[in-house]
């Protein structure tokens, strides 16, 4: 019973009201003061309470003495208050767009690894047409069977694996330089677009026993692309390394080394 007058103020009644309604629905007509005992609330409490819902037309009382009251049956009540939820957010999505233009997506810190996986999940979960990803092969297992569903459904599902493990479905690309990310970084990181609408990227496991993992989670198209961008740009990476090892290394070194070495000289944005 007491879920019910929870699920009745989610939908706007108050907690006397929510109790006063169930009483009413046990025994009816009933008076006052039977309302108050079979809600077990003050005598008092319970003639406001219901003066209140027969303002709203959820009860109805009599013209007798001593006075009684009728609930209206919860098909009509649910039925009524579908409508109203119903209009209400059907307003509201045609006015809110207009309070502010140019409205940008928030950027949400996600912290805790529990909490990480389940937003990649949420994110995989969401995606229509096609979802890109970055991950380790510790990490993969985690979304494995969540990705080959959607695969399933007619998603397109690309995969950078920064070390090998086995993925039967998709497009797999394996990582270049992915054991030096891990010592560089300070631990391992994850990106995931969907749809080009919806990513998460940052450190899924950290390394380090006083730093959470912790993740960026956003709608913001501009911020989802340039995820989406990195993971195209390392799938791209990936194959030229495929098709011409001996050259890449042979340029730039072991792990591109002295590409990296060009391009940061000597700045601190890798550990190493």
């Amino acid at each position: 019973m007491r879920e019910i007058v929870e699920k009745l103020k989610d939908i706007g009644l108050n907690s006397y009201e929510a109790k006063v309604y169930l009483a009413l629905l046990k025994k009816y007509p009933a008076t006052g003061y039977e309302v108050s005992k079979l809600a077990d609330i003050p005598q008092a409490r319970a003639y406001d309470t219901l003066k209140s819902l027969e303002k709203d037309f959820i009860v109805a009382s009599s013209p007798t003495k001593p006075v009684t009251y009728t609930p209206i049956k919860p098909s009509e009540l649910t039925k009524r208050y579908r409508r109203k939820i119903t209009n209400t957010l059907d307003y509201l999505d045609k006015k809110l767009p207009n309070v502010k233009e140019n409205y940008t997506e928030p950027v949400m810190n996600i912290v805790g690894l529990h909490s990480v996986i389940s937003k990649v999940l949420e994110v995989i979960k969401n995606a229509k047409k096609e979802i890109f990803i970055a991950v380790w092969s510790q990490d993969f297992k985690y979304f494995e069977s969540e990705l080959f569903e959607a695969y399933n459904r007619g998603v397109e599902v690309k995969i950078v694996g920064y070390d090998s493990f086995m993925c039967n479905f998709g497009t797999v690309s394996r990582h270049v330089t992915g054991k030096y990310i891990i010592p560089t970084l300070g631990g391992r990181m994850i990106f995931a677009a969907a749809d080009n609408t919806e990513g998460v990227f940052g450190k899924i496991e950290t390394g380090s026993k006083s730093e959470e993992p912790n993740v960026v989670w956003t709608k913001n198209t501009d911020i989802v692309f340039i995820i989406k961008a990195f993971i195209v740009q390392d799938m791209y990476i990936t194959d030229i390394a495929e098709q011409f090892p001996e050259q890449l290394k042979y340029f730039y070194g072991v792990g591109l080394k002295k590409l990296k070495d060009k391009v940061l000289m000597g700045t601190e944005f890798y550990r190493q």
